[in-house]
C-alpha cells in the first residue's frame, strides 16, 4: 500500500515491543517478542477486514521501531506518514504476565519514549483527501504535551475537513489520573462524531462525574456526538443515538486472554461504519471481532480476515476444509 492509495482510516498513537510473558516475570523464563498498541491494533484488526488504513506514529531509531514498522506493513498497514524518531528517543516497551486465569498485569516503559513526542507535523499530513475516519484513543494524550497537542490539533482539522472522528476513551490510570483525563478529554470530546467507552469510562468526558449513564449517555449526544457506542465486555454493547438505544449480546467463546478485546471491538464497529451497515449489524461485526480476540492469544494476532467473520456461526469441532 502506498500514499497513492487513499486510506479510509488514519490513526496515530504509540505502538510499543511487546515482552510478554508465560508466567510471573519474577520467576523469569521465556519472552515472546510483538508489537502492540491500541491504535496499530485498530489498524491491523481494520486492514485485516479489506480496509485501507494509516498509522502515522513515531518510533524510535533502534530495532524495536524497525519490527513495529515491518510489523505494520506486513499486515497491509500503510507507514508511509510514520517518523522514525532522531534524537534518541527509543521505542516504547511493555511487559503482559498472565497471573489468574484471564486476569493479565501490564507495565509500560514509556517514559521519554518516541512515541511519547509525536507532534501535529507527524500526524496532520496523514489526513489526505478520501480520508473517511480518524480514530483517536485518550491514550495518546496521556503521553505528554506533544501528543496531546498532535492528538487534538488531528481532531479539529479532521472535522473541518469533515473527517468522521472517532474517540475510544480507553483509560489507562497508569499512565494519568481521572482529572488529568478529563481536562484532555473534554475538548476532544466537542470535535468527536463517534465516541466509544465503557460504562467506567463515560465519566471522564464529563463536566458532571457523577452523572449515571442515562444523563451521560445524553449529555455527550448533547455536545454533538452523533453516536455513543458503550462496550459492557462480556454482557456486550449498546449504542446510543438521537433516535435511541440498540443493544447487542457478546458472542459466547472460551476467553483464553483479554487484552485487545476492546481494540477488536473497535476494529469491528468502524470496519461496520465504512461499509455503511446499519447500527445493529455494525454491532454485531464489532462483538464477533471482539470475540476472536478474546479466544486468542495476543493483541493483534487472533484478528479475523473478511472471510473468517463466520467462523463462530459454525459448529464446535468443525473442521474447514
Amino acid at each position: 500500500m502506498t500514499t497513492q492509495t487513499p486510506a479510509e482510516v488514519v490513526t496515530f498513537g504509540e505502538t510499543m515491543a511487546a515482552l510478554r510473558a508465560h508466567g510471573a516475570l519474577r520467576l523469569g523464563g521465556n519472552l515472546g517478542l510483538s508489537v502492540a498498541g491500541a491504535e496499530s491494533n485498530v489498524a491491523i484488526g481494520l486492514a485485516r477486514l479489506g480496509h485501507r488504513v494509516r498509522w502515522a506514529g513515531r518510533v524510535g531509531a533502534d530495532e524495536l521501531g524497525a519490527l513495529v514498522l515491518r510489523t505494520l506493513r506486513a499486515e497491509g498497514v500503510d507507514t508511509d506518514h510514520a517518523a522514525t524518531d532522531d534524537t534518541g528517543r527509543p521505542t516504547g516497551l511493555l511487559l503482559t504476565e498472565p497471573r489468574l486465569g484471564t486476569l493479565t498485569r501490564v507495565s509500560y516503559y514509556r517514559t521519554g519514549s518516541a512515541g511519547s513526542a509525536v507532534s501535529p507535523a507527524d500526524v496532520l499530513p496523514a489526513l489526505t483527501p478520501g480520508t473517511r475516519v480518524l480514530h483517536l484513543t485518550g491514550i495518546t494524550p496521556a503521553l505528554g504535551a506533544s501528543a496531546a497537542h498532535a492528538a487534538l490539533a488531528a481532531a479539529t482539522a479532521a472535522r473541518d475537513a469533515g473527517i468522521t472522528v472517532c474517540l475510544d476513551v480507553n483509560y489507562r490510570s497508569r499512565l494519568w489520573s481521572t482529572d488529568a483525563a478529563r481536562t484532555a478529554l473534554r475538548p476532544l470530546l466537542l470535535r468527536t462524531d463517534l465516541l466509544i467507552a465503557s460504562e467506567d469510562e463515560l465519566p471522564l468526558v464529563l463536566e458532571r462525574p457523577d452523572a449515571d449513564e442515562p444523563e451521560a449517555v445524553k449529555s455527550i449526544l448533547a455536545a454533538g456526538v452523533a453516536e455513543v457506542v458503550v462496550k459492557r465486555g462480556a454482557r456486550g454493547a449498546t449504542t446510543f443515538t438521537a433516535d435511541g438505544p440498540t443493544d447487542r449480546a457478546a458472542r459466547q467463546v472460551d476467553a483464553v486472554d483479554l487484552v485487545g478485546a476492546g481494540d477488536a471491538f473497535v476494529a469491528g464497529y468502524l470496519s461496520g461504519v465504512l461499509d455503511d451497515a446499519d447500527i445493529p449489524a455494525r454491532l454485531h461485526r464489532a462483538v464477533t471481532t471482539a470475540a476472536f480476540a478474546v479466544a486468542s492469544r495476543g493483541d493483534w494476532e487472533g484478528l479475523p480476515t473478511r472471510d473468517e467473520l463466520g467462523l463462530l456461526d459454525e459448529p464446535d469441532g468443525t473442521t474447514i476444509r
